[in-house]
């Protein structure tokens, strides 16, 4: 009830709070009416030119002090609450830009009715007040939550029918490989870091080994180390190798190949041989660096050996011909199985057609001496050396790493696309035949054993980017199966007899649109495969009511960029229209992959949320300015196609991702039954910079993680990859964050875990900066450790 002031004029002074509040909601309320119209004429919901109007509607009473002004707000603010409720249910991120900037409005609304002119002020205040001060509480409350995590999934599993495998105890404490073993399970029979005592983790040492990584396309540091007997070996960005005292930190030498490229620099991953039989280098550590060579270098001093390849090294350009050179890179390095060293290679996505081979090749790990080659055009190419003939260009490639299991013989191939990736109109028949597969290879012969195709003409860069990872699962009739475990791109989790290749957990084949058929010369797939027993995290199929924002006018303009953009689903085909690529090729699931607890037979996995919008465009129609700027840049040339390709992230004006959070997750996935078992975000944004400056702000959004997990026996997962700075335990039954231990700065690997010659066990990880943070690199190595 409102009562006047017969002494008051009418010309009375409104207070300049007042006035502001008013401000504020009008233009809040324009952009909302302005831009919610549009949306509605796209078939978007006209919640925000209803709001939007009573916006307006509200600032303008309200600017000449009326109580109006503020009763027609809180009519806005009851409809907001309902429509919110209606439109994201309860959860608690899709909520954020749809009440926090509204509720906030509201509460400096009503904390302004004391203020107003006499005349039009209530003759008691205390109402609005009271609902002043709950709404600056609701705001609050919702500013508290945002430092904790959501959504959070947890569903114990306390089964422990499983057994190490025989690749983990082969290569017992010590971590031999990229993922530990060949089968790349990362799994540590540790057990004396422990549920209980996780909390009492503290840094060891830590160690610098003064090759700095810095924050560019070019070159980053994704490391996982090697321990063997004592020893630990590291490998920085250009391929410089440290060894250290994995007690003490202590480095013992240091080998520089002085590798030269303008294309990425990584080195994921270093290999090990044992000494051989006569062998006069002994022991060696062989690494691939960045300009097409495989180096083994002494275990003992680092000088390289001078009986492999011609003084240390073998040259990988060997057969590679006129591609250009800088587009080949050997990034996640080799594999040694059998007396075999095996690799793929890394050739750059979508420039131009004629890229450098994807072949695999094979070498005599003592000698270096080539063994066998596997080359798709060339099926019954084993070798070139002493030949003339040259490896079929721009075929399929194995960027990622690779498995094998010594047992049966095999090596096994997570294979790329042909590129460029987008355009497949030139595509030949053994290219679509492979891309986007698992392929099995006998390590002896390099001969194809079997394969598996997880995308058929791949358009959308769903490249395997993770190692498979080989593990033996129940088959219900109480016997095991050896399994092949490949994470993906679309988060599709393909589980197979790693014998055959023949599906252990069912895959059906589903149709899928075609819907652009303008693209010249282009042709596409009818159906694609999809793992129906296993879990596809994250992927759910975008709506315009997932789209997000800091306030409801930047979520207001993701919902008109939403139904402007063109998106039929996973699988929308490349066209000239702007359109959604989701998963994306970020993904779903990246080369920081997965580890199997071989006990609980639980897979912690990392994966990403991130879709991407692009287009193509005619060659002759192109911004002739546009310059490629690297594989996270807006435009790729595509030489040799009709098209230039231009691509970004699905970003708000703000820029922050337009999907709703979660970004980025880990995960806990029941093997045998194929639930998931839990989710937590993957970290934090307190680390992330804006320009040069880190507001220090640790929302629990969950960040795309680039890196993984290691698991124990005592039930833990150490996971690294976040785009804070810390490396983080959770419980691998139940996913409940543990303990989190602070880096000097980010980290883009998972870490390793063993126990040192003091008794003490170790995680140690690779700490040189979180890719997008463009603020404090370095090159540290740090161990944690049980205080003393």
């Amino acid at each position: 009830m409102q009562t006047s002031n017969p002494s008051t004029p009418h010309t009375a002074t409104v207070h300049w709070f007042v006035r502001l509040a008013a401000g504020a909601v009008g233009l809040c309320g324009l952009a909302l009416l302005t831009g919610g119209i549009y949306l509605a004429l796209l078939g978007g919901s006209w919640y925000y030119a209803v709001a939007g109007a009573g916006m307006v509607v509200a600032a303008a009473t309200l600017w000449q002090g009326r109580l109006t002004g503020v009763n027609t707000y809180l009519l806005v603010l009851f409809f907001t609450v309902a429509w919110s409720i209606y439109d994201a249910g309860f959860a608690f991120w899709p909520s954020v830009p749809r009440l926090v900037t509204v509720v906030a409005l509201g509460a400096v609304i009503l904390l302004s009715v004391p203020l107003l002119p006499a005349r039009h002020r209530p003759s008691s205040s205390r109402l609005y007040i009271a609902g002043g001060l709950a709404l600056t509480m609701v705001f609050c409350g919702f500013l508290i939550a945002m430092f904790f995590p959501h959504p959070i999934i947890s569903r114990e599993s306390v089964s422990l029918d499983g057994a190490p495998s025989a690749a983990t105890k082969a290569v017992g404490n010590n971590w031999m490989a990229w993922g530990k073993s060949g089968g790349g399970t990362r799994y540590a029979e540790l057990e004396q870091i422990t549920p209980e005592n996780v909390k009492d983790l503290e840094v060891a040492w830590t160690a610098r080994t003064g090759f700095i990584a810095e924050q560019s396309e070019n070159l980053q540091d994704q490391t996982v180390p090697l321990y063997v007997d004592s020893t630990l070996y590291h490998c920085a960005p250009a391929g410089q190798v440290s060894a250290l005292d994995g007690t003490t930190g202590e480095i013992k030498w240091q080998f520089d190949p002085r590798a030269q490229s303008d294309d990425w620099k990584r080195c994921r991953a270093l290999a090990y041989v044992e000494a051989g039989e006569g062998d006069r280098c002994g022991a060696r550590v062989v690494l691939t660096t960045v300009d097409a060579r495989l180096i083994a270098i002494r275990a003992a001093d680092g000088t390289p050996c001078p009986s492999f390849g011609r003084n240390g090294t073998v040259d990988l350009w060997t057969g590679m011909g006129d591609a250009n050179p800088e587009f080949l890179t050997n990034s996640s390095g080799p594999i040694v199985a059998r007396g075999k060293i095996v690799l793929g290679g890394r050739v750059i996505d979508n420039v131009t057609l004629g890229e450098p081979s994807g072949v695999v090749r094979a070498y005599d790990a003592i000698t270096g001496a080539p063994a066998w080659v596997w080359d798709l055009g060339q099926p019954d190419l084993k070798s070139v050396e002493g030949q003339e003939r040259l490896f079929t260009k721009g075929t399929p490639n194995v960027w990622s790493v690779l498995s094998y299991d010594e047992r049966l013989g095999m090596v096994y191939l997570p294979l790329g696309n042909a590129t460029p990736d987008i355009y497949g109109g030139q595509r030949r028949p053994f290219d679509d035949e492979y891309s986007s597969s698992i392929v099995a290879l006998n390590i002896d012969t390099g001969e194809e054993v079997w394969k598996f195709q997880t995308v058929h003409h791949d358009l959308w860069d769903y490249d395997l980017p993770a190692q498979p990872i080989l593990a033996d699962l129940p088959d219900g009739q109480g016997n095991q199966v050896p399994a092949l475990i490949q994470l993906t791109k679309r988060s599709q989790i393909f589980v197979l007899d790693r014998r055959t290749g023949e599906p252990i957990k069912r895959v059906q084949e589903r149709p899928v649109p075609s819907s652009d058929k303008t693209i010249e010369g282009e042709y596409y797939a009818d159906t694609q495969p999809y793992s129906i027993d296993m879990p596809a995290i994250g992927t759910t199929p975008l709506t315009e009511a997932q789209m997000w924002g800091a306030t409801p006018i930047d979520q207001m303009v993701c919902r008109i960029l939403f139904r402007k953009y063109r998106y039929d689903g996973e699988f929308t085909t490349p066209s000239t229209r702007w359109s959604i690529i989701w998963p994306g090729p970020m993904g779903g699931a990246n080369y920081g992959g997965g580890a199997i607890d071989e006990e609980r037979r639980i897979l912690v996995m990392a994966e990403m949320r991130l879709p991407m919008v692009q287009r193509l465009v005619k060659r002759e129609e192109a911004d002739k300015d546009l310059e490629y700027t690297g594989e996270s840049g807006y435009f790729f040339p595509m030489s040799g196609t009709p098209y230039i390709m231009e691509r970004f992230p699905f970003f708000s004006p703000l820029m922050i991702p337009c999907r709703e959070p979660i970004w980025g997750a880990y995960s806990g996935i029941d093997l045998v039954s194929g639930k998931q078992l839990w989710q937590q975000p993957a970290g934090t944004a307190k680390d992330i910079a804006l320009g040069n400056v880190q507001p220090g702000l640790a929302f629990q959004v969950g960040l795309p993680p680039l890196g993984g997990a290691t698991v124990t026996r005592s039930g833990l997962a150490f996971a690294g990859g976040f785009q804070d700075f810390y490396l983080r335990a959770y419980e691998t039954a139940t996913g409940r964050e543990l303990w989190k231990g602070r880096l000097p700065t980010g980290t883009q690997a998972f870490p390793i875990t063993y126990q040192g010659t003091d008794g003490q066990q170790y995680v140690v990880v690779s700490a040189s900066g979180a890719r997008g943070n463009p603020v404090q690199w370095g090159d540290y190595i740090i161990a944690f450790a049980l205080k003393k």
